[in-house]
């Protein structure tokens, strides 16, 4: 049977359902696999007549067992009227698209849907609805019972994971030690293997500072917290480098060379992926039991409801979230196979 892919509606008022139509109107997409949007099927037909490509169409189904193949299904999240404020943060929009993922993410646990992919929220919204957490990454990570998990975004061209993601920079240099460094750079290694089907990862570091410290003369974190998790990565056998100044690295080119790069905060790994993958890459949350992607973009308020967003980001969100769950299965089934074939030899020597 075709992959089951939960899509979460996102943020009614923003460019979410735009893009998920749009992406949803590629036949090609349906012989990849069932998706099945969690939503409300008045607010899909809302912004289907936005996009009115001719080309989009839906059934509505109860839960993700009796989704159709071959077509586009809609999970009712919530019944009654909403009110739709193109472009404006308000609490029922909010309120809408915690509804949905919450339902997502239940579904996502009990194993009824293979991945799930989730369209832009916004952070004010959903606080006005009461939603305790930073943003999708912290929600996912707690409701799948992960005690960690890695920010990693991922496009043909450049993959960049982040030591920390959504604090305050203010913040950023007390929370990076060796250990936090060491545990992601486990994650990001591992994920590059099972998720990428990468053998040997080799994976750059960026230093916190300036120059990566200069030895110390801009900074110490440099050399008692990244220098240190580097040596014990390798010592691990993780093929691990650096610490690299940022801006250096980057104008180089450097990062050609590598499987991945590890950055420090936020801004650092984004800025310069966001600057050559925009409109492409993917925002996926690694180290988790569970599949989730997203696009690389927001809410989009500004452009919501002209019909001129852009889904080739929530596309290759879809396709990431198929690809990485076909790999980890091969991974499951080489592993194993392995087993057993140890086992066989193993009898065979008794």
């Amino acid at each position: 049977m075709k992959l089951k892919i939960g899509i979460t509606i996102g943020d009614i008022n923003g460019i979410g359902p735009e893009v998920i139509i749009k992406a949803l109107s590629n036949e090609y997409i349906l012989n990849q696999c069932t998706p099945i949007i969690y939503g409300s099927s008045k607010t899909i037909g809302y912004h289907k007549n936005i996009v009115d490509n001719g080309i989009f169409s839906f059934v509505n189904t109860t839960a993700p067992e009796k989704a159709s193949e071959g077509k586009v299904n809609v999970i009712n999240c919530w019944q009654e009227a909403v009110n739709i404020n193109i472009g404006e943060a308000t609490v029922e929009a909010g309120k809408c698209a915690y509804i949905a993922l919450d339902k997502a993410m239940n579904d996502l646990n009990n194993g009824l849907i293979d991945a799930l992919v989730t369209a832009p929220i916004n952070k004010h919204a959903m606080k006005m609805a009461e939603f305790p957490y930073l943003g999708h990454t912290d929600y996912i990570a707690e409701k799948s019972g992960a005690h960690d998990s890695l920010m990693f975004m991922v496009s043909d061209n450049i993959k960049v994971g982040l030591v920390t993601a959504h604090i305050p920079i203010s913040e950023v240099a007390e929370q990076i030690t060796a250990d936090k460094i060491l545990d992601k750079l486990d994650m990001l290694d591992n994920t590059l293997k099972v998720d990428f089907g990468i053998e040997k990862p080799i994976i750059a570091v960026l230093g916190l500072n300036p120059h990566a410290g200069d030895n110390g003369e801009i900074g110490e974190e440099d050399e008692t917290h990244v220098k240190p998790a580097i040596e014990a990565a390798k010592e691990n056998g993780i093929l691990a480098q650096g610490p690299y100044a940022a801006d250096g690295f980057f104008g180089s080119n450097q990062h050609k060379k590598f499987d991945a790069i590890l950055a420090m905060y936020h801004d650092q790994g984004l800025v310069p992926f966001k600057s050559i993958a925009f409109g492409s890459g993917v925002n996926y949350t690694a180290g988790l039991e569970v599949v989730r992607t997203s696009p690389d973009h927001g809410t989009g308020y500004e452009i919501a409801g002209q019909n001129i967003a852009n889904e080739a980001s929530f596309r290759s969100a879809l396709f990431a979230a198929i690809d990485i769950t076909k790999s980890r299965k091969e991974h499951e089934d080489m592993s194993a196979n392995s087993i057993e074939n140890v086992v066989e030899h193993k009898e065979e020597e008794n």
